[in-house]
């Protein structure tokens, strides 16, 4: 009791209870890379057609993404740039257009619009963009 207790106020809970994120059905790495990817075509196109679990999966990175480039300085570019592959020209307009739009927004940057299911396998379709 006294170990739990403890632990609540470190704040490092001892069990991982809803800590489950989407695997996708791939290897860390493939995951990895489909994010990224996800995110930077986000970024580029401000809207994408995706699957409903997959738009799913990226919404949160990405809000993380938006929330790094409010705050706008060095450090967070560097942590973008990692994010996004290295990619100079999606972490520019990410920082210098996208982020001064949500400065006085606290959250949820993103929406998903449902377009119904595909035709070929009736996975179920949606569009991720910015609010």
């Amino acid at each position: 009791m006294v170990r739990r207790q403890l632990a609540a106020l470190l704040g490092s809970g001892l069990m991982r209870h809803r800590k489950q994120k989407g695997k996708l059905s791939r290897d860390p790495a493939h995951r990895k890379a489909l994010f990224m990817n996800l995110c930077r075509e986000v970024i580029d196109h401000e809207r994408i057609q995706t699957t409903e679990a997959k738009a799913k999966a990226v919404k949160p990175e990405l809000e993380r993404l938006i929330t790094l480039a409010k705050k706008g300085d060095g450090h967070s570019r560097r942590l973008a740039m990692a994010r996004l592959g290295q990619d100079k020209f999606v972490v520019y307009k990410l920082f210098e257009e996208i982020a001064p739009r949500y400065a006085e927004r606290e959250g949820g940057y993103t929406r998903i619009l449902k377009l119904g299911p595909r035709r070929s396998d009736s996975t179920e379709m949606v569009f991720l963009e910015f609010v």
